[in-house]
């Protein structure tokens, strides 16, 4: 579903993506077992890992050394994964967004991986993986107001605008909401990231999705 430009693909020899489609998923704002499952993880989380030590550990390492190619400061702006880490390893609890994204915390935790998710309704077109172009604008959720890329950056575009800064920021226009029946998933990858542990993403994901709000995988 996601095609990546030659520049892209020329400039980050080894760049992997895999994604998914998830039909007819019922989300909720949250569940007391799907809560349960997110203490579980935090446990995991801190019998492995320090917060001395995590930035130098793969995968964690290859995306930041990543996100400085394309512009972007990973000790300002951290790939998803690591964040969501660090929360853990601060003392913080997990966030409770919905029941959909909330899953594929849990998977994203567990492998390691950064993933974006969109709402399959208001997707049009295919996906495409590209440069920025200088003065782009881009609103991710929660921004009060559109950013302007310095056309450094990796942009993920359906036919109608821009769905993602790759792979940290997802678009406010495609966000997965109670109302989605349907989600695309992107396990993103970088170059020194293997495609087995993508692999073991995109798995774990649709097992975790699968379990809290239903749904078929396409």
């Amino acid at each position: 579903m996601l095609h990546i430009e030659e520049p892209v693909a020329k400039a980050f020899l080894g760049l992997k993506v895999l994604d998914c489609t998830m039909r007819d998923v019922k989300v909720s704002e949250s569940d007391p077992s799907l809560q349960r499952a997110k203490e579980e993880v935090a446990a995991e989380v801190r019998s492995k890992f320090s917060l001395e030590t995590l930035k130098d550990q793969q995968p964690m390492r290859a995306y930041r050394d990543f996100f400085w190619r394309v512009g972007v400061d990973p000790t300002k702006n951290r790939p998803a994964s690591e964040a969501l880490i660090r929360r853990i390893l601060s003392g913080r609890s997990l966030p409770t967004i919905n029941t959909l994204v909330d899953a594929y915390n849990i998977a994203s935790i567990r492998s390691g991986v950064p993933m974006a998710a969109f709402d399959h309704g208001r997707l049009r077109g295919s996906l495409r993986m590209r440069f920025a172009r200088l003065g782009e604008r881009f609103l991710g959720i929660g921004m009060e107001a559109p950013v302007e890329l310095k056309g450094m950056e990796i942009v993920i575009e359906d036919d109608d605008g821009l769905t993602a800064i790759y792979p940290y920021r997802d678009a406010e226009r495609t966000k997965i909401t109670l109302k989605s029946k349907g989600a695309v998933l992107l396990f993103c990858g970088a170059p020194g990231v293997e495609e087995d542990r993508l692999e073991y993403a995109r798995k774990e994901c649709v097992q975790q999705i699968t379990r809290f709000c239903g749904g078929v995988l396409e």
